[in-house]
């Protein structure tokens, strides 16, 4: 079976467990289909600025439950700082990430649990206009407070060369509280998001596609706060980053992802089935796995309702 689910997400930060771009575009709202979460201030809000929050996503409980999960796997204590700096036990290829506190963890019954929240699902449905999607297979996230020889440098990137229009969506799940503005957490430019095409004509041919000069925006970027089981939803086209954390809490997420189903795809639809049913991390640039293989030696297989076998793609819409 083929290692990499998608070889066009080789050399890209993107993750590779779904299409770097699908055939189908975001929802222009042109069908007249009502929304199922978003409201009408919510949606012109996401059109605005290229993200939205949906509140109480999940359960508050079920996010301290998910938040619990992460410290056991990381096995660090949250009542113990001096466990949060222990040594990474992977190596990143995409330099850029160290220190910012992914953690490598795929497939998890917590995780699934998620995945496969109704309103989680229906908020992405919103987005694209389409009830036939599946699920990116991501990891989370526990950002520390940064120390001295435990620090990272905030940066804003793209996931997916802005040129190409990707059309593609990306999301965060809090599972903590993150409305202390010096929290690592999610920062944005929608200032850039609004203006790319006229800023890109006064940027260098040669310019790092992923990573833009953002020296004129810097008054621009936005902190967004959110509460434990809120979910973020962001447009591809968004400059985005993890900032430095400079509280003395720690930021905990999940990343969630949805896009319209390609069931034709038969390869990318075993490996995706294949990566949930044998604990298998997506391979590529950004993402190293847990070489201590605890998912597939102290876990059993996550258990998928019948919405979550379709958004795996384990059941055909």
């Amino acid at each position: 079976m083929n290692k990499n689910p998608n070889p066009y997400h080789v050399d890209k930060p993107g993750n590779p467990s779904t299409a770097a771009s699908s055939k189908v575009k975001l929802n222009d709202r042109s069908s007249g289909k009502p929304l199922k979460v978003l409201s009408e201030e919510d949606w012109d809000f996401w059109v605005h600025n290229g993200y939205v929050v949906v509140k109480n996503a999940v359960p508050k409980e079920q996010a301290s439950r998910t938040a619990s999960f992460l410290w056991e796997f990381e096995d660090k204590d949250p009542n113990a700082p001096e466990t949060w700096y222990k040594n990474p036990y992977n190596e990143m290829e995409m330099k850029e990430l160290v220190g910012t506190g992914m953690v490598e963890v795929y497939n998890h019954q917590q995780l699934w649990n998620n995945r496969q929240a109704p309103k989680v699902y229906e908020a992405f449905t919103d987005i694209w206009g389409t009830e036939k999607l599946w699920v990116t297979i991501d990891r989370a996230n526990l950002n520390f407070p940064i120390r001295p020889g435990h620090e990272y440098k905030a940066f804003i990137h793209w996931d997916y060369d802005p040129e190409t229009k990707p059309q593609n969506v990306q999301g965060v799940l809090a599972l903590a509280d993150q409305k202390d503005e010096n929290m690592g957490g999610f920062q944005c430019i929608p200032e850039l998001y609004r203006t790319y095409d006229i800023w890109k004509l006064t940027q260098p041919q040669d310019r790092n596609r992923f990573m833009p000069d953002i020296s004129q925006f810097e008054n621009d970027i936005v902190k967004v706060k959110l509460e434990a089981g809120d979910l973020l939803i962001f447009n591809s086209l968004l400059p985005h980053g993890i900032r430095a954390n400079r509280s003395e809490q720690v930021r905990i997420a999940q990343y969630i992802s949805m896009m319209p189903a390609e069931e034709e795809n038969e390869e990318l639809r075993q490996w995706r089935i294949n990566s949930w049913e044998n604990r298998v991390a997506p391979t590529g640039y950004a993402f190293p796995g847990d070489p201590r293989n605890w998912e597939q030696t102290k876990y059993e297989r996550a258990e998928l309702s019948a919405l979550g076998k379709k958004l795996l793609g384990l059941e055909k819409w």
